[in-house]
């Protein structure tokens, strides 16, 4: 694994938030996706093995078209998609993407409520949860849209993620430490990277190709 992480080396500065082995380990995952990682997970690491588990998991719930599309990313775009990956401890096995998105804005609610109301525990333990909202069923690309599997398409997803979890990380930490006006002042934040993605990635939801709209 040590031998693997050097010869990543120069991908891993990319990736500012990676600090802990656990969250490495992820992003070597998608990389290697196979034996090589399973030869170097050690059976004494329970959480490696259960992450390398997942993960086998979600690659082999995809059609070959669409891993034939990821196979083809290049080096940076794996690595980031899994940086993003890493950040997340909450796998499901049945939730798809528009039901984790209703927790998400379930969340997102919950934080108003906190800051409406001064509860900096209220506050900063939703936007935790936000931050570290599920991951559906095979993972974030399936939901995306063939077109949308490819370097350039794919390559604003880390600002969203910035955009979103990394100030929902950040309104914690103010709700924490007491200074509700600076957790109040990302919600602005949050929302604009939410409808940012929702722009690049989803069109207007429940609308249906079957009724001639203008």
């Amino acid at each position: 694994m040590i031998l693997q992480l050097a010869r990543a080396k120069n991908l891993f500065n990319l990736i500012n938030g990676l600090q802990k082995i656990r969250r490495a380990s992820v992003a070597m995952v998608l990389l290697i996706g196979s034996s090589m990682f399973a030869q170097s997970v050690s059976a004494a690491d329970p959480s490696l093995a259960e992450l390398k588990k997942v993960l086998q998991s979600q690659i082999e719930l995809m059609k070959p078209e669409l891993k034939g599309k990821v196979k083809d990313l290049s080096m940076d775009t794996k690595m980031s998609l899994m940086a993003i990956l890493a950040m997340h401890s909450r796998y499901s096995e049945r939730a798809t993407l528009r039901q984790v998105m209703t927790e998400v804005l379930s969340d997102y609610q919950s934080v108003l409520a906190g800051i409406m109301t001064d509860n900096p525990e209220h506050t900063a333990d939703s936007a935790r949860r936000l931050a570290n909202h599920r991951i559906p069923v095979g993972g974030l690309l399936p939901y995306l849209g063939m077109e949308n599997i490819s370097d350039e398409r794919l390559a604003v997803l880390d600002s969203f993620n910035s955009s979103v979890e990394g100030n929902a990380l950040k309104l914690a930490d103010a709700a924490e430490a007491g200074d509700m006006v600076k957790a109040a002042s990302l919600i602005g934040d949050i929302s604009s990277g939410c409808v940012g993605c929702h722009g690049v990635f989803r069109s207007q939801p429940g609308v249906s190709d079957l009724l001639s709209l203008k």
